[in-house]
This record gives C-alpha cells, sequence and structure tokens, in this order.
C-alpha cells in the first residue's frame, strides 16, 4: 500500500467498528490510534454505511485538520469486513498549475497545457505543451486536485485531460485508443471506457 501513495499520504485500515492500522504521513496527521472507533463524519464511516468508495473533503470539525479522504470498504466472504483509507492534505483552490521538474529546474505548466499523466517506473511523468517532468505526487493523488470537468482517469496508468485528445480510435475488447495533440496514443481500459464514451458522448 506504501508503494502507491507518497509519504505525504496518511494510510488507515479499519474493521467495520474500529481502526486497526494506521500510518501518519508528514503532512497530515489525524491522530488516529489502532483500538479507536470509527466515528460519524469520517470518510470511513461514509464508505462502510454506503458500502461503496468514497472520496471527498472533510472539514476540520471531525479531527481538528480538513482533510480529502478517499476509502474503499473491502468484504470477506461476500460480508462487509472493513475499509482502507487514504488521507491526503488539503490543496488550495486557487492552485491552477502543476510544477514539474525537468532536468535540474523546475517548470510550473498550467492545466491547460497539461496533456496527460503517466505512471511508470514507479514514477509519475507530466506530458505538457513543451515540457515532460516528473511529479511527487501518485495519480490517486493528482485525482484529489485537477479539475474533473478536463481532466479523467481512463486506465490505472494515466490520467489525460480531454481538451487535448485529437482522434478516437477502436481497439479489442470495446476499449479504445485517444491520440493526443503530441499524437501519442493513450489507452483506455475496459473499466473506464463507459463512463469516458459517456463523458464524450459517444
Amino acid at each position: 500500500m506504501g508503494d502507491l501513495f507518497s509519504e505525504e499520504t496518511s494510510l488507515a485500515l479499519s474493521d467495520t467498528e474500529n481502526y486497526v492500522y494506521y500510518r501518519p504521513s508528514k503532512r497530515i496527521d489525524l491522530k488516529i490510534s489502532a483500538g479507536d472507533p470509527v466515528t460519524r463524519g469520517t470518510i470511513t464511516y461514509k464508505a462502510l454505511s454506503m458500502k461503496q468508495k468514497v472520496s471527498e473533503y472533510i472539514d476540520r470539525d471531525v479531527f481538528g485538520v480538513p482533510y480529502y479522504g478517499m476509502a474503499v470498504p473491502y468484504e470477506i466472504e461476500r460480508e462487509l469486513a472493513g475499509c482502507v483509507t487514504a488521507i491526503f492534505p488539503t490543496l488550495t483552490s486557487a492552485l491552477s498549475v502543476v510544477t514539474v521538474k525537468e532536468n535540474d529546474r523546475w517548470i510550473p505548466l498550467k492545466f491547460d497545457q497539461v496533456l496527460y499523466i503517466e505512471a511508470k517506473a514507479k514514477k509519475t511523468f507530466v506530458v505538457g505543451e513543451g515540457h515532460t517532468g516528473v511529479h511527487k505526487y501518485s495519480l490517486n493523488e493528482f485525482d484529489f486536485f485537477l479539475p474533473g470537468s478536463s481532466f479523467i482517469r481512463c486506465h490505472r496508468s494515466f490520467i489525460i485531460n480531454v481538451n487535448h485528445i485529437q482522434e478516437i480510435y477502436p481497439d479489442t475488447h470495446s476499449t479504445f485508443l485517444l491520440k493526443m495533440s503530441d499524437d501519442s496514443m493513450i489507452p483506455v481500459s475496459q473499466t473506464h471506457s463507459g463512463y469516458l464514451r459517456k463523458l464524450l458522448g459517444f
């Protein structure tokens, strides 16, 4: 689990009533301890109650610290057994750039300059207009602060900016390929193909 998220992400594991494991990060610590009850209002409580993945902003009233959370319940033998929760530090809504490291310098890219983001070899690569660099955030973390109106997850390894799609090609097993404005071909997985079709209206 630690490989999926950066050191800035806290991780919590619970059963249906109590937390059983917690790993705080350097940037956000909700002061959870193993054995603490899963209280009403937390992202973990919401996921367990709804029995589905929940991701949203939680204000400071619950733990005294505002945070973004992503919680996914899990089952054992078809019975709800607990929840895995990722806790991200809040990011300012005024943020409108992605700053990437290219060689020995950092370059801020405006959101509309970003073509796509790719995870490979345990690194996150941001491909923009004229620049490609690495970023410390994982794709899961990017999901929380990139505007959903333009950026969507199309594959476990890719987030794309829909404004930079040039053409769409059919692929095997009801999936397709996206030709981006730099001529890169980005795969769309079967998991994400239905949502992308609905979003783009085809």
